[in-house]
Order: C-alpha cells, then structure tokens, then sequence
C-alpha cells in the first residue's frame, strides 16, 4: 500500500495498491474517511468498505430533538455483473465467526481524497469503476455515484441495509416494528414506524429496478466496537437490491435522504456535485493565500467538517436572525462528540479566522454569548438537546482567547464593544464565586475549582461516579487563562471606558501573577506544580498545562522561567504527534490508550498524546526562540505524516504515549485540524 503525499495542484491525496500486493487486512481497516454535511451529520467508513464501529453508515442524519443524529443507511453492498459472465463483490459486512475476508480488497486500486471528497477506483478483467460519495451542504442527503471508467457495459446491483437507530445506540438495539418499503415510480420509502424518521432512496441510471428480496442479515460484526469494550454485533436489514447498468458516460447515482422529495429531486446528482465543488472553492478563494494550496488548503477543508449550523434550536436560530445573525457551533469530534465550549473556543482561530471565515467566527462567538449562566458558557450540548450542560472552570475562560483573536484578526471592535458586558460579568461571577466551586481565593488572587463528582477542566475523564483526573483546587491552567482573562478584558475596557474603570482589574490580575510565581514554581523538578491547595496537597506531575502560562498573549509566568520549563516539556512530553499528558515515570502513567471505557479513561489524561497541545507547545516554542520557524515547523512533520492514516486527510483526537503512537479516540477532531492549521500558517514566515 502506497500512502502519497497530497498533490497541490488538484489538492488530492490518495492510498494506491499495487495489482497482486498482499496488503494486511488489520492495516486497510484501520483506514477510514469521512464527510459531513455542515449539520453535524455525516457518512463514514473504513476506505476497504467495512462497517467496524457504530458510527458508520453511508447516511448519520442530523436531526432534530428528539432523535439527534441517526443512522439511516448503513451499509451498500455492491456487486458487478461482467460481461464475460463473471460476478464480482466490492466489499461486504463482516460476520461473526468468519474469518477476516475483504473480498473487495483484490479489487481496490485507489482510495482518494480529491478535494476532501472520497472516491474509490476498482479494477477487475479489463473494466474500471470509480465511485463517489457527496454529502449536500445543509442536508441529510448522500450521493454515491459510480462511473464506468474502462470496459463494456456492466451489471451494478445495489443492497442498501439498515439498522434506524441514533448512532450512539448500541448495535444490538431492537428495532420495534417491521421495516416497510413503500414505492411510486423511482421513489422508494423506508420507515419503521412512526417514532423513527423515514429513509428515501431515488436511483438515477439507466432502467433501474428494485428487486424485493427482504431479510435480515444476522450477527453483523462491529470489530472496533468489540474493543472497546461495547456491544458488538447487530442485525440489519435490507428490502432486496437496485440492479442497473452502468456505461460510460452514463454514471449511476444512489440517493438516500430524510428530506422531502421536493428537496431531494431539486437536485441532480451533476447539480449536487457541481454545487459542492463551487462551494469548497469559495471556502479555498476565502482563505489567507498561504492557505489556498498544498497542505493549508487540505486542512481548510478539513476545517470545515466541524462548523455546524446546530439543527433543533428554533429559539436560538430566531433570536440571532433577529438580529442578523446566524446560530452556528463547534462538532468537537467525529463521531461521538457534540458541540463542546471549550473545543470550539480553542478551535475558533484554526478553524474560523485562519480560513477567512470571519463572519462565521463572529457569529459562534456571539451564539455563546447568548448561552452565558452566571459567569459561564456550556460545557457541551447533550445529543438531540436544546440546553446545554455548564459543568466547565475553563471553557469560559478561553473564551476571552478567542475573542481577542477574533478582534485581532477581524477588526470587528462593534461585537468586542457588545460582548464587553458579558465579559464583565463572567469575570465578576468568578472573583466572587459561581457554580462548581468556581471562585477566586480572596487571600492570594487565585483561581479554585471542584465540586465533589465533577470533572472541570479539560483533563475531564469520568466513569459513572471516577472522576479520574479531578484536579479541584488551582489548577496550573485554569490560572494562566485567568490571567489571561484578566489582562484582556482590562485593555478592552480601558480601550472602551477608560483607566479608572479598568483600575480593578489591573489589581486584580496583578495580585494574581505575584501569588502564581510564588505557589506555582517547583523548584525541586524545574517547573511547575500542576496543581496547588489540592485535596492531596500539591501535585508536581509533569503536565502539558504549564505550557499555557507562557504561551497565551498575557503570559503569567515570569519571563525567566519560561525556557526550563520549555526543555522538561519537550524532553518528557513531546512526541512526533502532540504532547503527552502526563510524563513517563509517574506512577499514573499509562502508554496505550485502549481497551473498554474503563481502562480507556484511566489512560485517557495520564500520558495518552493530544493532537491539539502542538499548539501551545508551537506557541511556547516562538515565545523563547522567536525566530525559529523553520525549526518549530518541524514539529509538524509527524502530524503531517499522519493525514495519510486513521481518517484520510484529518488529525485524530489521541494517540498512544510510545512508539508507534497508535492513533485512537475521535477519528477527527476539531482543535487536532486547527491547531495544525493554525501553526502551520504561523510557522510559515520564514520557512521554506
């Protein structure tokens, strides 16, 4: 299997297989790709075909409470009828007591993303097929088309199967009424009873059919499930198959959709594609130049899987049109996460203003503005919820970050001017004190946090009731962005209102910095307490958190400190990838990042690498070698390097703590794109 690098021209990067080449089959599964609809929806799957997690389907629509996102089309068994009377399967569900078997593998020549768009060259005796898999912007619908690059005319039979379910049910979930097909024409219905949302098929091609062979398809192996520990094997089912003929210049086009056929058929499949590619060129043209070609440009695309129009929250999406807004949000991970404060706040400059996409930013960050509840944002919105959960010390505090990038980059001082109360108000919620112990220890300025039960700050593992990283008391972290608040909102408000009015919070912040050189600095170890007035008393585990207290725009760390404590960070922490979050030897750490939910959590922030803390580590690094671009970019390579494994042309959430780095968790992650973006824009003066 050849792995390329992205070719800048036509922005395509691909996986390629040599005719005959034994390639590993655990490898190719491993391999996964992904595109979403600017919903939260999406389709995904592993790049040989196979359905391995429950998350995969060719349709996850994002719909309104109550349902959220729900697996609508699961799979697409696909099968070519040859002239020469041969019969070839491209890919088939695997089943529980068969041995790993890949039919379709001998067959697959490439897997490409062309434009952040996946396509799929077959070949096999002298005929050529190209599919294509399109999500409609602002739609749950999905376009798999076929194309008939070399040969004759061939027979394409079609079997969709399904298994209606919110994606995060388990696969062995009961369907409880019969599936039933309904059809006029060209158009076919599925629907399994009135409290599930209906599946719509239209095949495009010349003399289509369905032929109704009805069934189950019984012990459906789910593999990465079965390693992590969940329930792992299921049943779909499938109305019979769509047979067609496929002959070049005739593509062939399944659509499968929850909106209404009015919708649906308003589009051809060449209108969907063509409106797509106009659309992901507008994205590039909008971009910063650097950003328009080569790897930039790739990541802006990637970029743009996680900004989402939130579907279900009527209220919010009338208040802001009101105003002259519009309701967008963060999708913090594919697949399992929602939007999540905290990511979309640290993500914001990655994937909203290094793109160009400043009015979008403008209005993600007044949408959470709007959510503020004494003195904080939402934590993360449930799945198919209207309301959010707060239970976060720093989520709100990276708000101010992300604001002051905005202003910066976008000159926007009429939303800096209109946010500026809601900023005052968070900050005085916190010297005075606000929900989960969150409040400002009036004897040395310092930021504490923790309330029995909950997880606060990112390090926000928890299994039933094992908060496994609790962290109450002063966290490094939550202090630096603290003072960074501090700082921020001082300027603007002197900006706005002049220096008594900024006078408190001068004092405040200053009072702050002096207690945090005081507490905060181990001596012992040349750097710095991860957490001080603990519930076990101080913590000196080595953390990437410390990195925060210099790398942010208001450092609160004294300058003489920031390069040792630079060095430990990259001598125990760094990795080709990211940062670990913990350093080895501690007697917390853990090196793999795998297993059931249990065993995954207690790794999860006790060494496990993050794809997002290059970020800081990047930011730190110009900070005390200010000229080093060339160098710091180097830092990337491995997370370059990896946008040709896990999700094609994405960064994963985590990976393991030692060679060879696994990647685990979120295939892709939204602060893993931006801060990738970010730094590589950044490192970019300077670099060849």
């Amino acid at each position: 299997m050849i792995a390329g690098p992205l070719n800048s021209e036509a922005l395509v990067r691909k996986l390629s297989w040599n005719p005959g080449e034994n390639v590993p089959a655990e490898r190719i599964l491993a391999s996964e790709w992904l595109v979403s609809n600017g919903l939260g929806g999406y389709a995904s799957g592993t790049v040989i075909g196979a359905v391995t997690r429950r998350y995969h389907g060719l349709l996850i629509a994002a719909l309104p409470a109550p349902f959220g996102r729900m697996v609508m089309l699961n799979h697409l068994a696909e099968t070519l009828r040859l002239p020469d009377g041969s019969v070839i399967d491209l890919g088939s569900e695997e089943r529980v007591g068969v041995d790993l078997h890949l039919p379709g593998l001998q067959y697959l020549r490439e897997f490409r993303l062309e434009n952040g768009l996946p396509v799929w060259t077959y070949a096999a005796n002298g005929v050529v097929i190209e599919k294509r898999v399109l999500l409609v912007h602002q739609q749950n619908s999905v376009y798999i088309t076929y194309r008939l690059i070399e040969g004759e005319v061939v027979g394409l039979h079609l079997m969709p199967s399904m298994h209606f379910r919110r994606h995060e049910s388990p696969v062995n979930e009961i369907v409880r009424q019969d599936y039933m097909l309904t059809a006029v024409e060209n158009c076919y219905e599925l629907n399994a009873g009135p409290d599930l949302p209906t599946l719509r098929l239209y095949l495009y091609g010349e003399r289509p059919s369905l032929v109704l062979e009805g069934k189950k398809i019984s012990e459906v192996l789910y593999r990465v499930e079965q390693s992590r520990g969940y329930e792992f094997t299921g049943v779909l089912w499938t109305p019979g198959y769509f047979r067609v003929d496929l002959r070049r210049g005739q593509p062939v086009t399944l659509v499968g959709s929850t909106e209404d056929w009015d919708t649906i058929l308003a589009l051809s499949p060449r209108d969907a594609y063509e409106a797509e590619s106009e659309r992901r060129r507008r994205l590039l043209s909008r971009a910063p130049q650097a950003a328009q070609r080569g790897v930039a440009a790739e990541l802006v695309l990637a970029a743009d899987q996680f900004i989402i129009t939130p579907v279900g929250r009527a209220e919010d999406a009338a208040r802001a049109r009101a105003a002259g807004d519009e309701v967008r949000s963060v999708i913090a991970g594919y697949h399992w996460f929602t939007d999540w404060g905290r990511d979309t706040m640290i993500s914001l400059e990655g994937l909203a203003l290094a793109t160009g996409r400043h009015a979008e930013a403008g209005w993600i960050l007044r949408t959470f503005a709007h959510y503020v509840r004494d003195g904080l944002i939402p934590n993360m919105f449930p799945e198919g919820e209207k309301e959010g959960l707060y239970h976060t010390a720093d989520a709100t505090l990276w708000f101010f970050h992300a604001l002051n990038r905005y202003v910066q980059i976008s000159g926007d001082r009429e939303t800096l001017r209109l946010l500026i109360p809601t900023m005052l108000d968070v900050v005085e919620h916190h010297i005075r004190g606000t929900h989960f112990g969150i409040r400002v220890d009036p004897s040395d300025g310092l930021l504490h946090q923790g309330m029995e039960g909950y997880q606060l700050t990112w390090m926000d593992a928890k299994v039933d009731d094992w908060v496994v990283t609790p962290r109450r008391g002063k966290a490094v972290e939550i202090n630096a962005l603290f003072y960074n608040a501090l700082c921020l909102l001082e300027g603007w408000v002197r900006e706005e209102h002049g220096d008594s009015a900024a006078r408190p919070l001068a004092e405040q912040a200053k009072k702050t910095r002096a207690s945090f050189n005081r507490r905060f600095w181990y001596s012992q170890a040349n750097h710095l307490y991860d957490l001080v007035d603990g519930e076990q008393g101080d913590d000196t585990a080595c953390r990437p958190n410390q990195l925060l207290t210099f790398s942010l725009d208001h450092p609160v760390l004294d300058r003489e400190r920031w390069e040792p404590v630079l060095n430990i960070v990259r001598d125990k922490l760094l990795t080709p990838v990211g940062l670990r979050s913990l350093a080895p030897g501690h007697p917390d750490y853990k090196a793999k990042y795998y297993g059931d939910l249990r065993a995954r959590d207690a790794a999860y922030h006790q060494g496990t690498v993050w794809s997002w803390l290059i970020g800081p580590f990047v930011d730190a690094w110009l900070k005390v070698h200010p000229e080093a671009f060339q160098e710091t970019r180097r830092f990337l390579n491995g997370l370059l390097e990896h946008l040709s494994e896990a999700c094609i042309g994405s960064v994963s959430e985590v990976f393991d703590a030692e060679l060879d780095y696994t990647p685990r968790g979120c295939i892709a992650q939204a602060w893993g794109v931006a801060e990738l973006l970010r730094c590589w824009l950044k490192t970019a003066s300077g670099a060849n």
